[in-house]
């Protein structure tokens, strides 16, 4: 089972994409009644970024493969490389940023590889505040509820989900008790393929998304980690390589899940559901995502509209989920919106875009 989870949880490096499609007729600036249009920004690396958080219009953070860590504060035009020093074999899966100085990443991988960074300063340094020393953890996914609460997941370790938490801003780090926690499925686990499978909204509430079990399930906290419910999704699983990829929660109580089956070629049917009570209950789409999508982010200021994206493309929902229709052919893994109209989305050969202006 571990070497099957390991081979869910890593994702294989030859999902495929397909190119940007040609700009959209109308620009995206018009969230409300217009069709998003993605402008790729040249980041001059091949990295693979699955970690992605948007701090604004114009700064936001990326990372990825080969320990690799880049910023931007003019909009994509320009990107530093702020990678940590010696994270060179690591493969990042999640980024957390504050604004443009203060960020915390996730590297994934058995054992030691799982590891957190922190820097204050940019990039330009990094302090290591945790890393994983039980051979049977596995980390997935990191949130922020707040600039000082936060919460990493590990698939199970002895039959329930771990959950690691910190309350100074990812400085230091320690390991809840599970006694909270339901038991996982035979063969469950996260995805570290997005960012999105651990999500928090407001002050307390946390959503883990889970697949590979017999249902993809949602988990749900209401007091950051301690005590958990179990919701089945609608998306199904019963593969390891089948489940809930990403998630996506705008309040407390509405929310969206994508997922499907991350192989190339492979059907993933019904891969998107909604929730308007808090992940109690889930309903299919009527007209799901096109295709297996592992990233979904509400577009600012909308009650209705959202964004998910896969290696094959990008579908828009502008009635809260019920609906989806795909909208670009580009390949992406994770997409995050800002406060200020900012959207972002990143994935496979540096590919990293924002949402036209």
């Amino acid at each position: 089972m571990r070497s099957k989870g390991k081979t869910r949880r890593m994702l294989s490096v030859g999902l495929g994409g397909m190119a940007l499609a040609a700009a959209l007729a109308v620009p995206a600036q018009a969230h409300g009644h217009g069709t998003p249009a993605w402008q790729l920004k040249d980041t001059r690396t091949d990295v693979r970024f699955r970690g992605l958080a948007a701090v604004s219009r114009s700064t936001a953070w990326v990372a990825g493969t080969k320990g690799t860590v880049l910023r931007t504060s003019d909009g994509g035009r320009s990107w530093r490389n702020v990678s940590p020093a010696g994270a060179a074999g690591l493969e990042f899966r999640d980024v957390e940023a504050f604004d443009g100085r203060r960020a915390v990443v996730l590297a994934i991988g058995e054992g030691e590889a799982s590891r957190v960074y922190r820097t204050e300063d940019g990039g330009a340094t990094w302090s290591e505040s945790f890393r994983n020393t039980d051979p049977k953890a596995f980390y997935d996914c990191l949130t922020f509820l707040d600039p000082r609460h936060g919460l990493a997941v590990s698939d199970p370790v002895d039959g329930k989900y771990r959950i690691l938490s910190t309350a100074d801003g990812g400085r230091s780090w320690n390991v809840l008790p599970d006694k909270g926690m339901p038991a996982a499925l035979p063969g469950e686990a996260g995805f570290a393929a997005s960012g999105q499978c651990l999500v928090s909204s407001g002050p307390r509430d946390v959503w883990l998304a889970t697949g590979g079990g017999a249902t993809g399930r949602v988990l749900h906290s209401a007091d950051r980690g301690l005590t958990w419910t179990a919701a089945e999704s609608t998306i199904p699983a019963g593969d390891p390589a089948r489940g809930v990829f990403g998630l996506a929660f705008r309040d407390r109580t509405h929310g969206l899940a994508v997922g499907g089956d991350y192989r190339a070629g492979q059907a993933s049917p019904r891969a998107a559901a909604a929730t308007g009570n808090g992940g109690r209950a889930w309903h299919q789409a009527a007209t799901p995502v096109a295709a297996y999508r592992s990233g979904v982010a509400w577009l600012p200021h909308s009650r209705s509209s959202a964004l998910a994206v896969g290696p094959t493309g990008t579908d828009l929902t502008r009635d809260g989920g019920r609906t989806w229709r795909t909208v670009d052919t580009g390949s992406y893994d994770t997409v995050d919106c800002t406060a200020d109209g900012g959207c972002w989305a990143a994935g496979e050969q540096g590919r990293v875009a924002r949402l036209a202006d």
